[in-house]
């Protein structure tokens, strides 16, 4: 990635979160606690998925990368907006600003195929039980991996192009307390209209579609379950139910963020802190909450620990 020389701007002012300074400590503080407290359990999870056999199968597999890219994404932006709390020269450099875009669709759109792969898991698992063990084998689900993180760069590639080619020479103040293309394009010297139709395009419509097939698939998945009288109905409709929090989680910001091209909202700075910095470490948290094979795996893992 090949940065133009005609850019004049070496480096974006983040104006942060919040502007008060007074609340600044405060919500440093709520932050770390947070962090504190919720990565312990994303790493149980991790550790719970690859020491229990008994969580051998497809599902609990991509649960584990689901917990890695969601830990990943949020590490992304949270210490660099936790330091520049405690720092009064909050800036980026341009190497540095194009780096973070990059991980941050990398990730995000690793993770939106990611979702996409559990419901087409949860599908053939509900739907087509009997072939189940023969379409998701374990070639089949590093094939999907292996996919999923293409498709996630291919994705990164895309917005970072957008931005390489736009001179910067003026304004370098980042409404924000991270980099994003939204607000990175509107800091151009020239006009941008082309381009935010092309981002809208690319992420905005590109989510959305996702999105709905998502919806649309699970709504299929829903109407197979409940004209099913198997004893896994209710397991069966936890699952899909968490999947579907998972999504509009996931997805919902998103889509709030990238189809929106020519004006910001006094809410972007929120839901995108929820989108980049909560959301990502709740999601792994809720599924194991929803999961019953997990918890009890967990609590099993602890107890063996704590007696011996």
């Amino acid at each position: 990635m090949e940065i133009r020389n005609s850019t004049v701007v070496t480096e974006f002012i983040l104006l942060g979160l919040i502007q008060s300074a007074d609340m600044q400590p405060l919500v440093f503080v709520l932050i770390l606690i947070f962090y504190l407290n919720i990565l312990p359990g994303n790493f149980l999870i991790t550790l719970t998925n690859r020491s229990d056999p008994a969580l051998s199968a497809p599902l609990y597999f991509f649960l584990g990368n689901l917990v890695f890219l969601d830990a990943s994404y949020s590490f992304i932006v949270a210490p660099r907006m936790l330091a520049n709390f405690l720092s009064e020269k909050k800036v980026i450099s341009y190497r540095s600003c194009i780096t973070q875009l990059f991980f941050l669709h990398f990730l995000g759109g690793g993770e939106g195929l990611l979702l996409v792969v559990m419901a087409f898991d949860c599908y053939i698992a509900i739907c087509r039980p009997l072939h189940y063990s023969t379409i998701m084998s374990l070639r089949v689900c590093y094939t999907l991996l292996l996919s999923l993180w293409f498709g996630g760069f291919v994705y990164s590639i895309i917005q970072v192009a957008l931005i390489l080619h736009l001179p910067f020479c003026g304004p370098n103040q980042l409404d924000n307390f991270f980099c994003d293309v939204p607000q990175v394009i509107k800091l151009a010297c020239t006009d941008t209209i082309v381009v935010e139709l092309l981002m809208v395009f690319s992420s905005g419509l590109l989510t959305l579609l996702c999105f709905l097939g998502l919806l649309v698939s699970y709504a299929v998945v829903f109407c197979h379950v409940h004209r099913s009288s198997s004893e896994g109905k209710s397991k069966a409709l936890s699952t899909c139910t968490t999947h579907i929090i998972i999504i509009f989680l996931m997805f919902g910001p998103a889509i709030f963020i990238y189809t929106r091209p020519f004006r910001a909202l006094p809410d972007d700075k929120v839901v995108s802190f929820f989108h980049t910095v909560i959301f990502p470490l709740m999601n792994p948290v809720i599924y194991t909450l929803c999961n019953q094979e997990v918890k009890s795996s967990m609590r099993r893992l602890l107890t063996r620990h704590v007696v011996c």
